[in-house]
């Protein structure tokens, strides 16, 4: 059996330079590799292609990133709640592709399961379609879409083995298990790290098959997006 598991975040992001690209887990704030992104800002490195369902906000996830001036083109799908993306972005600083959710999910997974392309009615009619080929199916116009590929994934997960098999908790089921296995390599940080055989095998959601490395993290913040209270 091979133990995948590393000491820290900073040797588990070892060998991501300059002008990767890199897919980013996530949904909202939820399930967001923290201690991994904090590596990456220390680390310095730049120009990097980061793909992520959203922005993080401004002061926490790929929001920081983008504060450090490390990311050149954001591909994503929902980027509301991050004012230095916007500031960014209008001001042609930030390449930015912005991507229908559902799109952006069957595109990272056709990158794992090794399908080019396929063809799908979302964004048909809008800027989305600009300059992609469309074929009519039953009637119906579809769009061709490509798959997404990464040299790095870096994904989050509740639970994980020294073997690299993950659990994830609620929300981060979205993204993260598909974007391990859409690239080269694949980082996991998880909350809990335990030994080969501990995790029940009806529970895991991404095979050890698809992680390189993983590690135990520290300091994980559940923060809350929106605030709502209801006062009477």
């Amino acid at each position: 059996m091979i133990n995948k598991s590393v000491h820290n975040a900073e040797t588990a992001i070892q060998g991501i330079v300059d002008n990767m690209v890199i897919m980013l887990g996530g949904f909202g704030l939820c399930g967001i590799p923290e201690n991994c992104i904090e590596a990456l800002i220390k680390s310095g490195v730049k120009n990097l292609t980061c793909i992520s369902n959203n922005a993080g906000v401004d002061e926490f996830g790929i929001g920081l990133m983008l504060k450090n001036r490390q990311v050149k083109k954001m591909i994503s799908s929902y980027v509301g709640e991050n004012h230095e993306f916007e500031r960014q972005l209008l001001s042609g600083e930030l390449e930015v592709e912005l991507i229908p959710q559902g799109t952006l999910a069957e595109r990272i997974r056709a990158g794992g399961a090794g399908i080019p392309a396929f063809f799908t009615p979302a964004g048909v009619g809008t800027e989305v379609a600009i300059g992609k080929e469309t074929r009519i199916f039953e009637g119906k116009t579809y769009l061709l879409e490509h798959w997404l590929k990464a040299d790095y994934a870096i994904v989050k997960a509740w639970r994980g083995d020294t073997l690299g098999n993950l659990i994830y908790k609620g929300t981060a089921r979205n993204f993260n298990p598909m974007m391990a296995t859409a690239a080269t390599i694949t980082i996991a940080e998880v909350e809990e790290l335990v030994p080969a055989g501990e995790l029940d095998p009806n529970q895991i959601h991404t095979p050890g098959i698809y992680v390189n490395r993983i590690f135990e993290g520290k300091n994980y913040q559940k923060r809350i997006e929106h605030k709502t209270t209801l006062t009477k």
